[in-house]
């Protein structure tokens, strides 16, 4: 493996949910304890199941790998360490401001920005402390720290006065009033992730186009801030034990397209590719077997995998006699949201229903998906960069109007933040929340509840939808509508695998916090319902069965959707996936 080679005393792994980043960490975390190093391996993410990998309890204590002399593992619990951060910034006002307000500074902290400052603060340690330093000879991360992050450490200035002159809008700086280190630790911690000679950064993905644009994504953000080496792993590549069978083929032929498009920035990296095994990353022998390639006997014949009955076609058969609503399809990159959104569409349209079908993510391509027309439907996007471009520009004009240099510096960087993101396209996303008391809106990806509340909380929606309807107008606020479940209907789109399971199941929380239960969920692209008939194809499905069950145990309703031998692109292909049983075409 080329990023093993003379490895420094940190490595840091990062990639989008699901591609096996903690699979990776662990697998190097045994290689060099194997080699007689002394190992740390942390875990900063939110998903974090270091521990259900090695079978025991790990949490936020420095806790040693009894099968591997030399490694020791520590799990950063990140929604622990926020609530101890969101304790320290409100416990000196409580009594002293109302309980609304309270409320209000509760929820600005509750967001993605919040968990990693604070996470953040807790590994700055692992970073700077000489005495730790000198009791492992390498530490490895699990999730490495965005770039916006680190940003938003190094900005010029006082923190706490910035917030003071600011307040009154949604900020991600919020959590930055709670940083108890001097500021010269911190740039201490950032020196130590840029030097290359201390700090190797790893970029794992899965040989999809969506993986490998998110760690080109995250490879350009870290290096705006000096941390430019790095090395890409491609995991989990179909490998040829896994046979000719159409689903292998088209696996395969789409796993090679993806690779020659990589993005140019990374294809001047260097790469290792890890081929998929038959089964999970669960063990310390399963994982020494990550770095290998699969013989072509591993497989060995399985009994088939039988997974509930659960076609996406009776989700279309419950959601169309109301005759209107809003569909919510909501998920983690990577998982098909837009493509589940396009077939209930296409459903829906067919039928004789008047459709509207709309996303919000920058990276979708309805159009590309759909590839043909449907009377009754009729397909936009909003422009998230748009929309953020103005919010920017209209903030900096004027919260940013009097502010100093370093203040205008905190302001450009607090509206850089992913939750400022999904503020700027909440006015457009609204005019969808309106029309779907009329006909049927479809959106693919829609805000997040903690950005609901977040916007409920400043009142910040309330002042627009007044600005563009009439003040002499009433209204109803969408979070309102949103929160009543004869009007919309949030699916949650999943694939049959650990994280995506375990971020869909932190997104349907976020959703409850808002008032918002989830309608059901899809589990996406299963092989178990493809019904595979090569053994590693089998022993793969087999390993989906305990993610289905958790779905089930989670869901008010489920609708499985099998990995597809062409994938679903057009409107005929996007009509079989509503089928009563849908087919391979």
């Amino acid at each position: 493996m080329k990023f093993l080679e003379d490895p420094p005393r940190f490595l840091f792994f990062t990639g989008k949910g699901g591609v096996g980043k903690t699979s990776v960490a662990c697998a190097t975390a045994i290689d060099l304890a194997d080699r007689g190093r002394r190992v740390l391996l942390v875990s900063t993410d939110p998903a974090s199941n270091i521990g259900q990998v090695f079978g025991l309890t790990i949490g936020n204590t420095v806790t040693p790998i009894a099968a591997i002399s030399g490694l020791s593992a520590l799990e950063i619990d990140p929604e622990q360490a926020a609530d101890a951060y969101r304790e320290r910034i409100i416990a000196p006002v409580r009594g002293l401001l109302p309980e609304r307000e309270l409320a209000s500074i509760a929820e600005g902290l509750s967001g993605s920005c919040t968990t990693e400052v604070a996470s953040f603060d807790e590994f700055t340690n692992l970073l700077t402390d000489d005495s730790l330093l000198a009791t492992y000879d390498h530490i490895v991360f699990d999730t490495a720290p965005t770039g916006h992050t680190i940003r938003l450490l190094q900005l010029p200035g006082s923190w706490t006065e910035f917030l003071d002159a600011g307040k009154g809008d949604p900020s991600c700086l919020g959590p930055l009033s709670g940083l108890d280190k001097h500021k010269t630790v911190y740039a201490a911690a950032v020196a130590a992730l840029a030097d290359p000679e201390r700090t190797r950064l790893v970029l794992v993905a899965r040989a999809q186009a969506s993986a490998l644009s998110e760690i080109d994504r995250t490879f350009g953000e870290l290096a705006q801030i000096g941390i430019r080496g790095g090395f890409v792993v491609i995991n989990g590549v179909l490998p040829l034990a896994a046979g000719t069978e159409s689903i292998a083929a088209a696996v395969r032929h789409r796993e090679l397209a993806a690779l020659e498009g990589i993005p140019t920035s990374l294809a001047a990296l260097p790469r290792d590719v890890l081929e998929l095994k038959a089964g999970n990353m669960m063990g310390v022998d399963a994982l020494r077997t990550l770095f290998q390639a699969e013989g072509e006997s591993a497989s060995k014949p399985q009994l088939p995998v039988v997974v509930p009955e659960a076609p996406l076609g009776r989700f279309v058969d419950e959601l169309e006699p109301a005759g209107h609503g809003l569909i919510l399809c909501m998920g983690k990159g990577g998982v098909g949201k837009t493509t589940i959104a396009a077939a209930l569409a296409v459903a829906l349209a067919q039928r004789g229903h008047a459709v509207h079908l709309t996303t919000t993510d920058p990276a979708a391509h309805l159009v590309e998906t759909l590839h043909g027309s449907v009377a009754g439907l009729r397909v936009s996007r909003i422009d998230p960069e748009q929309a953020i471009r103005e919010y920017r520009d209209h903030v900096m004009a004027t919260k940013g109007k009097n502010l100093d240099d370093d203040g205008r510096a905190a302001l450009t960087e607090d509206l850089l933040s992913p939750c400022t993101d999904e503020v700027a396209v909440f006015r457009q996303f609204s005019k969808a929340v309106h029309e779907s008391r009329h006909e049927f809106v479809v959106v693919d990806t829609a805000p997040t509840g903690h950005t609901l509340l977040l916007l409920d909380a400043t009142g910040s929606y309330h002042r627009e939808i007044s600005r563009q309807m009439g003040e002499s107008m009433a209204f109803v606020t969408p979070l309102m509508r949103l929160q009543d479940p004869a009007l919309t209907k949030v699916l949650l789109v999943t694939l049959a695998e650990t994280t995506p399971v375990l971020e869909a199941e932190g997104l349907q929380h976020d959703l409850q916090r808002a008032g918002i239960q989830p309608w059901g969920w899809v589990v996406n692209n299963s092989i178990a319902a493809a019904h595979p008939e090569t053994p590693f194809l089998q022993a793969r499905a087999a390993s989906e069965a305990t993610q289905i069950d958790a779905v089930f145990a989670r869901a008010d309703r489920v609708a499985i959707v099998p990995l597809l031998a062409e994938e679903p692109i057009g409107v005929d292909k996007l009509a079989a996936l509503t089928a009563r049983t849908p087919q391979p075409v």
